[in-house]
């Protein structure tokens, strides 16, 4: 089963690139920009990757992030977190970027997005993996802030498929962020948010509602609302779930205790993604292994998985097509 895992194709849609920050890479950009991080080593660094919610995660993660200053910094981690993608046999990726955790601290908006651009063309033309961008606003800050940093997207907006929201859930509704979702759809971003995962299923309702998302990141909090189960299958949105980041931050105590099956057999399009891997324990790869181990998921239903992964992408239908008929290739070879 794990071999299977491994080798079938597939794509990962919740994907914070701020969060594949290893500890080694941060180490090393660290030393190269002369910043000093409150650790003294590798080890202790990930001794402190130990998370009772998502602040504490949450504080740690914007503390590494200060050290990515120059457009080097931001390539290097954008192709490391690629040559993880290759190895596990992932076709497509959509990565999302949080510029102001970067721009308020003085680095500027091209700096963080020509990094991250020119890592996207280095790993289609070396590794043959499509990728996307979904700029994500902080929820943390006030919607003026996150409508500055869309002006501030604009001169780039080739680069930039959709935007999401991420950041502290819980005190910081979809409903805050209404306008410039709004504004951002009218520029041609496709709306994307997290909704659910520490907030109550009125925050998946208000997302869907009022800022019109196409996806749901993790959903976990829908469950409580059938009727809201049933507007979902409805409009045929898909989950981004990420079982690890799950259990890191304790939204699930245990993967046994996961909904990722119960919400498959309530007819819920799922896909299985890592979230931040460098924080929370394992790849993709890592992420469908110790979820199928937890819920004894059959080979069809890591199929099935993988086929979300891929139709529930942003991507055009022909490349969708390309990217199905060569995982039902594999499938029928490998069942």
């Amino acid at each position: 089963m794990e071999e299977f895992i491994k080798a079938i194709p597939k794509a990962e849609l919740h994907l914070h690139i701020e969060g594949t920050f290893e500890p080694e890479l941060m180490f090393e950009i660290a030393h190269r920009n002369n910043i000093s991080i409150p650790f003294g080593s590798v080890e202790e660094l990930k001794k402190a990757y130990q998370f009772d919610c998502l602040q504490d995660f949450l504080d740690i993660y914007y503390q590494g992030a200060g050290v990515l200053i120059n457009e080097r910094d931001f390539y290097d981690l954008t192709y490391s977190y690629f040559e993880k993608c290759a190895a596990q046999n992932v076709k497509h990726t959509e990565i999302m970027f949080d510029p102001q955790t970067h721009t308020e601290r003085g680095v500027s908006f091209e700096t963080v997005i020509m990094g991250i651009q020119k890592a996207r063309l280095d790993a289609a033309k070396n590794f043959g993996i499509s990728s996307l961008l979904i700029m994500s606003y902080l929820r943390h800050l006030s919607e003026a802030e996150a409508f500055k940093t869309l002006q501030q997207s604009l001169p780039f907006k080739q680069y930039i498929t959709a935007v999401g929201l991420d950041s502290s859930e819980k005190g910081n509704p979809p409903a805050k962020f209404k306008e410039v979702f709004e504004a951002s759809v009218n520029e041609g971003y496709i709306p994307l948010a997290h909704a659910g995962e520490e907030g109550n299923a009125d925050y998946v309702w208000e997302a869907i509602d009022l800022l019109k998302i196409k996806r749901i990141d993790h959903g976990n909090n829908s469950l409580q609302d059938e009727h809201l189960v049933q507007e979902i299958i409805k409009r045929d949105m898909a989950l981004t779930v990420c079982p690890l980041s799950n259990k890191a931050l304790q939204v699930v105590p245990d993967l046994k205790e996961h909904p990722l099956k119960r919400m498959m057999d309530l007819g819920l399009k799922v896909t299985v993604n890592s979230d931040d891997p460098a924080y929370f324990g394992g790849q993709v790869n890592q992420n469908y292994i110790e979820i199928q181990k937890a819920l004894g998921l059959t080979k069809q239903d890591i199929f099935q998985l993988a086929r979300n992964s891929f139709e529930y992408s942003l991507l055009d239908q022909e490349m969708k097509s390309k990217y199905v008929s060569e995982l039902e290739e594999y499938y029928q070879n490998h069942r």
